[in-house]
């Protein structure tokens, strides 16, 4: 599979009080890991982008994370909402504390749909690195299994929720959490997996 076109991933700023810039290390090396590894040209810039800028459609890929409260305005919610029909996507992930208010927001966005766990032979574990057994477990958290969610909209998953795992994590610099290095290996390997599939379907 090849990658000929250039790309930038941008981190979602949201309201409410989250902490919206939580892993300030992990985007900047997911793409290190995914240009040097699936030979993509992902720009080494990950700027912070509001949820109601019209500067989120210059992203095929958005990622969002933190530990607590999230608020999307009515007209933040209708530019996720064109953004994702439009094409985009974006990769939420529970840093640990976010499940109820992603939940209840995302049912803003998107109030005729369901947010679905993903079985463990969806594409989206298999697309580079292969997860027979779905969502790797990075971190402990409450000790329940990790869970994928996506939200599908005329046949296209427009959005990954990935709960109880903490890719973003495993994702930062080696000293800040003391992963060990195959739980870092394993995170950076399932995000590749999402910056592929958000970028090639």
């Amino acid at each position: 599979m090849g990658y000929t076109q250039s790309y930038q991933m941008a981190v979602l700023k949201y309201n409410g009080g989250g902490d919206y810039y939580a892993n300030p290390t992990a985007l900047p090396n997911l793409v290190k890991f995914c240009n040097a590894e699936l030979g993509m040209s992902i720009s080494k810039e990950v700027p912070y982008v509001e949820v109601g800028s019209a500067d989120i459609f210059d992203y095929p890929l958005i990622h969002m994370t933190g530990h607590g409260n999230v608020v999307f305005s009515k007209t933040e919610a209708q530019n996720l909402r064109t953004y994702l029909l439009a094409g985009g996507f974006l990769h939420i992930d529970d840093n640990y504390g976010m499940d109820g208010f992603v939940r209840a927001e995302l049912k803003k966005v998107f109030p005729e749909a369901t947010l679905t766990e993903l079985p463990s032979n969806h594409p989206i574990f298999s697309q580079r690195f292969s997860f027979p057994n779905g969502l790797p477990k990075i971190h402990e958290h409450d000790d329940k299994r990790p869970q994928a969610f996506g939200i599908i909209m005329e046949g296209r998953l427009v959005c990954i929720y990935t709960y109880e795992t903490d890719l973003s994590d495993g994702w930062e610099d080696p000293q800040v959490h003391n992963d060990p290095p195959e739980k870092r290996k394993q995170a950076l390997q399932m995000g590749a997996n999402i910056v592929s599939y958000a970028f090639t379907n």
